[in-house]
């Protein structure tokens, strides 16, 4: 690859990544989101994390796997148990590596 060539690959990357950050904010500089898009925009990162952590604990090779070798999915119940009830991210991230290092321990 030449030079020029790398140079508009990464200025190309460059605009990819940052212009679908500025839009939103040039776009809707200076005006009040309705009441109903605020409420939805709440469930985003929700539904990001979702679709991120959910194939990594249920599929096994492109299948789903509810097995008792499938250690991650039966460490992520309880630790989405204390998500729920604590609220808390520490104490959520700690139960869930310290779950998966007493199962790897023991089996």
């Amino acid at each position: 690859m030449d030079e020029k060539t790398i140079w508009l690959t990464l200025f190309g990357m460059a605009a990819v990544t940052v212009v679908p950050r500025l839009l939103p904010v040039w776009l809707l500089a200076g005006r009040t989101l309705p009441p109903i898009v605020v409420a939805w925009l709440r469930y985003v990162p929700v539904a990001v994390l979702a679709a991120m952590l959910l194939p990594s604990l249920v599929l096994q090779q492109g299948h789903l796997d509810f097995s008792w070798s499938n250690l991650y999915f039966w460490v992520s119940l309880p630790t989405i148990a204390v998500a729920w009830k604590t609220r808390n991210l520490f104490l959520t991230v700690i139960t869930g590596m310290g779950g998966i290092a007493l199962v790897r321990y023991f089996f």
